[in-house]
């Protein structure tokens, strides 16, 4: 994420240096989701109380579409509903199913 036009270049060669500054902001929004995505599964693997999965889910899930709505606002409006669509409705489900 951090790295993509100056680490990147070393790695993924065959690309022309244009091609990295074009797509920073793609690359800046994979990283942030994730990141948030991996640190939410990682955490929620470790959580035994059943309220705090729940607000841990419901946390990572809105960081999930932060980061869709960012990739929609900065790389294209597709990601939005590749990736902050599917977390909406997760949220909704998520939040529906508590209502007891």
């Amino acid at each position: 994420m951090f790295g993509w036009t100056t680490v990147a270049p070393k790695v993924f060669k065959g690309f022309t240096l244009q091609f990295f500054k074009d797509t920073k902001s793609l690359a800046a929004n994979q990283g942030l989701y994730n990141g948030f995505l991996a640190a939410g599964l990682i955490w929620s693997f470790f959580i035994i109380n059943v309220d705090w999965q729940h607000n841990v889910a419901l946390f990572f899930l809105a960081c999930v579409t932060i980061a869709g709505i960012y990739g929609a606002a900065t790389v294209g409006k597709k990601i939005f509903f590749i990736q902050a669509l599917p977390a909406l409705i997760t949220l909704g489900l998520l939040l529906f199913s508590t209502m007891r």
